[in-house]
């Protein structure tokens, strides 16, 4: 896709310096490429995506640990974090080697056996003015910045760089400056790697300098070289695009960042992508009228040889309250029916609103609501969203209450799909906040949202902020089932679905948990030092299963936390990870 015109980025391969050696290794260890196959199909005992598939199910078919044995969970060894700041990480597990990516674009590889250090990547990161406040968030909240491919470690950093390091030793072999950090580019999420193709996107897209270009992009895995890219603001094929935006041009677009990494369908060679709100955040500041303001809020499907985008379907048009829809994006093939529909089910984005889109064709099945929202008025049978007009801003300083937040809802802790119950588990917060347009300046290093928050809180009559849900799974609506369990402290991790039966997350009370699948009835917890946080998962060594579960800083817990007063949150960030396994009889 072609660039916004204008847009000041730096030339795709400016090769930055040589970072920070890592310490030399102990020694040689044995590492076993991790090819396009395996990351297909995964061995069952390892851990070698972010979402361990790439369909993003977030589901492990190991059973040691189950409903008849979880009791006996006990902790085998943990480790501190590299860096604080916001703690979303998603670890990694190779023969026997566990990858942690941590904030500030740190690396490590740690044996997964005993938790020692194998070795370090820690990247000189240019420094960031103090008054370029979102911009320093930003670099200090990434996510599943890693991936596994061939015998290398693919890294994309809070400075808009992709680095390749080598597996076994963290030796960096090979860097790309894609974009320019300066004008608030950079890395928050990691990339999906498909067929020799290192697919990744672009964050930063509210900041006052990045206007007219939010990017997903493909670079060659040997050379780095960019092979495609697509513009979430500016589609010139698509003239309905364009026109959504009203008369505001590619040069004046903020937004559309797809904040999570998407998955991958073989069959097809797509991938998907999900895509977060326009800015500025009220329409009346961004001038785009009632457009829809594509494509933001979407689902992009895009051919993974040549970024053409095949459908888009978008979730919230006409985003006037930062309500983001990016979120994992699931891949499930239901075989109810007597024939295959190959479904993309997601809960796209913070009003927490469940889709399933028929994903050769981006085709509407069915929707369902699961926390408490008022943006959405109602889904036609084609797909067609309709938002509260009443709840659109008619002037500056006009207060509007929107149900959930900016902050949830569904936010980045990324659900999981288990073919055992074939249902889908959603962690979710009750959560409303006032939403009031203001004319911002648009300063250096400053986001362009032009609107005032206000305290989260939770919705009229609700007395709980946390929820877990359960939604069965089919191509088409369910009649019945499904769970809820429901409670008083937020949601603050991913969940994690196995085949022994279990779910496991955690919140910001510090309890790591495990729900029966079929009931939802919680059959194990334990406390730890920080609100649960990153994406938990589990690995299988020598005859044991191990239960990984990340810790730390979570904005998730602290945005809603006078929700659940009783509950204080500690001083420190407390960033680690613990590792469980089972006690011997």
């Amino acid at each position: 896709m072609a660039c916004a015109a204008g847009l000041a980025l730096v030339p795709l391969i400016a090769w930055a310096q040589p970072s920070t050696p890592p310490p030399a290794p102990a020694g040689p260890r044995a590492y076993t490429p991790v090819t396009d196959d395996m990351l297909r199909s995964p061995p069952p005992g390892e851990w070698i995506a972010w979402r361990r598939t790439q369909d993003n199910q977030g589901s492990s078919p190991l059973t040691r640990i189950n409903r008849s044995t979880v009791g006996r969970l006990e902790l085998a060894w943990a480790w501190p974090m590299a860096d604080d700041g916001i703690q979303e990480t998603a670890p990694l597990m190779h023969d026997g080697l566990l990858f942690l990516q941590t904030n500030s674009s740190v690396v490590q590889a740690l044996d997964a056996r005993t938790g020692d250090l194998v070795w370090e990547y820690r990247p000189t990161l240019p420094k960031v003015p103090v008054e370029q406040a979102y911009r320093r968030y930003q670099g200090r909240r990434q996510k599943n910045s890693i991936a596994l491919y061939m015998d290398t470690v693919v890294l994309t950093t809070a400075d808009a760089r992709i680095v390749v390091l080598d597996a076994r030793t963290g030796a960096v072999l090979r860097e790309a400056q894609v974009f320019d950090p300066e004008l608030g580019y950079g890395y928050t999420v990691g990339p999906q790697i498909v067929n020799g193709k290192i697919i990744s996107a672009i964050s930063g897209c509210s900041i006052a300098e990045t206007a007219g270009g939010c990017f997903i992009t493909a670079h060659d895995f040997t050379t780095l070289k960019e092979v495609w890219r697509v513009n979430t603001l500016d589609d010139p094929e698509n003239p309905a695009q364009s026109a959504s935006w009203g008369p505001v041009p590619p040069q004046n677009r903020w937004g559309g960042t797809p904040w999570t990494t998407g998955s991958y369908d073989p069959r097809t060679n797509l991938v998907f992508w999900g895509t977060g709100g326009p800015g500025p955040y009220a329409e009346l500041v961004r001038g785009s009228g009632a457009g829809d303001v594509l494509y933001t809020n979407s689902t992009l499907a895009i051919d993974a040889s040549t970024g053409k985008i095949r459908w888009y379907y978008q979730h919230l048009p006409r985003d006037n309250w930062d309500l983001d829809s990016p979120f994992e994006r699931i891949l499930v093939d239901d075989r109810s029916g007597g024939e295959v529909r190959h479904l993309l089910i997601t809960v796209a984005g913070k009003n927490g609103i469940f889709f399933a889109l028929d994903r050769d064709t981006g085709r509407y099945l069915w929707s369902q609501e699961t926390v408490f929202q008022n943006v959405v008025t109602g889904i036609d049978p084609d797909g067609k969203v309709h938002v509260n007009t009443d709840l659109i801003p008619k002037r500056l300083g006009e207060e509007m209450l929107a149900c959930a937040s900016v902050s949830g809802g569904k936010l980045w802790q990324a659900a999981s799909y288990s073919p055992l119950s074939k249902s889908l588990f959603v962690p979710l917060t009750e959560s409303c906040s006032s939403v009031t347009p203001i004319q911002a300046e648009f300063a250096a290093g400053s986001m362009v949202g032009s609107v005032k928050m206000g305290p989260r809180k939770l919705p009229p009559g609700s007395e709980d902020a946390g929820l877990v849900q359960a939604i069965p799974i089919g191509a088409e609506r369910p009649p019945s089932g499904g769970w809820e369990a429901r409670q008083r402290t937020s949601l603050t991790s991913s969940l994690l679905a196995t085949d022994g039966g279990l779910v496991f997350g955690g919140d910001a009370g510090r309890y790591v948990k495990a729900w029966d699948q079929k009931s939802g009835k919680i059959v194990w917890q334990a406390r730890l030092n920080a609100p649960v946080g990153g994406s938990p998962m589990t690995y299988e060594l020598d005859g044991e299963q191990f239960l990984v579960v990340p810790t730390g800083y979570s904005a998730a817990a602290a945005t809603i936390s006078s929700a659940f007063p009783e509950v204080p949150l500690p001083s420190g960030t407390g960033n680690s990870i613990f590792v469980f396994k089972l006690k011997k009889k």
